[in-house]
């Protein structure tokens, strides 16, 4: 073979591997968009409802005892918020309800405290504007592990997911004498505003009732977070199961 049949041949073998080398990529884009999309799909449902703890709700009750009435009833989410007693106070319960909630096959996240959330291995962690950026805490956290943050407009939503958050919660979105700085609230038209802006679940929280929640739910939002609703209710299981059947998926 001569010197122009030879380089012929290895432009075509080059090309050849070029193609193949896109081919493999493609089938490999393809396959991560899959699973990007089936894990979206299974965060969405398991954020279907979040019940957020509340001390002083939960009063004369342990939080611990109001969440573990809430899991058997299908609770697919907890989330630990406390603004009063600091981490080093918080990390045994944090643990307990880290035990149950696996025990039930439901998430459990902290609120605010990426520190608290990764020595009590919890699954996730939800940001705030005032909290570490989400860039930053993606940085640290493990793989797999969740981050929520706030967000009540289109832009700050897009750009929380950007930095990698795997949800949004979207609030205020009715009156609630539940947060002190809660601010006003944005109404369901917002929420939907916010879901139709990202490719991640939205979730409501606000003032959500079981009456209430079908409109957020119509509006666009993967799910609801509530805290009064179940943490100050008699019966807990009675509340999470009531929330189930008003839309937020069946119990488990």
């Amino acid at each position: 073979m001569g010197d122009a049949d030879g380089r012929v041949a290895r432009d075509a073998s080059q090309r050849a591997g070029v193609g193949n080398a896109d081919r493999r990529a493609g089938r490999r884009g393809a396959g991560e968009l899959k699973r990007g999309a089936r894990r979206v799909a299974e965060l969405h449902r398991r954020l279907r409802l979040i019940v957020i703890t509340d001390r002083d709700l939960a009063a004369p009750r342990e939080v611990a005892d109001v969440v573990g009435a809430a899991l058997p009833a299908g609770a697919p989410a907890v989330q630990l918020r406390d603004k009063v007693l600091p981490p080093r106070d918080l990390l045994p319960l944090a643990r307990r309800l880290r035990a149950d909630t696996h025990a039930a096959g439901a998430l459990f996240f902290v609120n605010d405290r990426l520190d608290l959330a990764l020595a009590a291995g919890a699954d996730g962690v939800h940001l705030g504007p005032d909290d570490l950026p989400v860039a930053a805490a993606r940085r640290i956290a493990p793989p797999g592990f969740l981050i929520g943050h706030s967000a009540d407009d289109p832009d700050a939503a897009r750009a929380a997911v950007a930095a990698g958050a795997d949800y949004i919660g979207c609030g205020t979105v009715f009156p609630t004498r539940t947060k002190a700085d809660a601010g006003a609230a944005i109404g369901v038209g917002r929420v939907g505003e916010v879901a139709r802006s990202v490719d991640v679940p939205v979730v409501a929280i606000g003032g959500v009732t079981v009456r209430n929640a079908p409109q957020v739910l119509a509006a666009g939002a993967a799910g609801c977070a509530v805290v009064s609703a179940v943490m100050g209710a008699t019966d807990p299981a009675r509340a999470v199961r009531g929330f189930l059947r008003a839309g937020t998926g069946a119990p488990r």
